[in-house]
Order: C-alpha cells, then sequence, then structure tokens
C-alpha cells in the first residue's frame, strides 16, 4: 500500500490527485487490476468527476453546501457535523480498473480529495494497485 500526504487549504475544497494516483499506478507495475484509492478520515471523501473545467469542482462544493447546511441542532459538540454528513454523501473510497500499467478513466475524468473541515496539515489518501 502506498500513502499521499497533503495538506488542505481551505474548509473545504477538492484537490486534484489523479497524477499522483497514475504514478503510483505507474510505479507498481501492475499491467491488468484494480486501483483502489481511500482515506481514512471522517470529514473527507474521494469524488471521480470532470477535471477539465475547474468550475465543476465548484458547483459540487456549492450543491453540497446547499444540501447539508450548518445547523445549531447538531448534536456533535466538535461543531463539524455537516463535514462528518458530507463524506458519508460523496463516500471515503473509489475503484478504478488499472490496463496497460495506467488508470483507465473516462476523457474528462480526475480523481478529487475532497476537504469538508480544513485546513488540515495532515491528511492522507491510501492507494494500493493489484
Amino acid at each position: 500500500m502506498y500513502k499521499i500526504k497533503l495538506n488542505t487549504g481551505a474548509k473545504q475544497e477538492l484537490i486534484n490527485v489523479t497524477e499522483r494516483v497514475e504514478r503510483i499506478v505507474s510505479s507498481s507495475g501492475t499491467k491488468e487490476g484494480l486501483c483502489c484509492v481511500y482515506v481514512p478520515h471522517t470529514t473527507a471523501g474521494l469524488i471521480i468527476n470532470e477535471s477539465a473545467d475547474p468550475s465543476v469542482a465548484e458547483d459540487i462544493l456549492y450543491c453540497l453546501s446547499k444540501l447539508v447546511k450548518e445547523d445549531s441542532a447538531f448534536r456533535h459538540a466538535e461543531g463539524n457535523s455537516t463535514a462528518h454528513i458530507k463524506s458519508t454523501l460523496v463516500g471515503p473510497s473509489k475503484q478504478v480498473f488499472v490496463r496497460d500499467n495506467k488508470l483507465v478513466l473516462g476523457t474528462w475524468q480526475g480523481i478529487f480529495f475532497a476537504e469538508f473541515d480544513g485546513p488540515r496539515n495532515s491528511r492522507e489518501i491510501w492507494v494500493d494497485v493489484r
């Protein structure tokens, strides 16, 4: 298993990590298989979506903020329940096929780390290629 370490700079943001995951797949030597990408955090997640137009990421975050609004009635004492709910909606992992030692993604697709409780200096993404 490989680890990608990253820092986030905003309360919520999507960080394109496709190239970092592709480098891991390439160095793994796996010709055909599966790449599992996972975040071990309860206030972050992973998204696969369009990577060509940055406004798509902005729209996704905007929509998630409309769906999950800050609410003083949340019971969680840390005050970050919205981050927990958003990470539940997007999920902590994605699987991508590997063919010819490369990720099999659609033309416009990219892999994004989704931060919902930042900024943070100690985020990780775990990657396993088989």
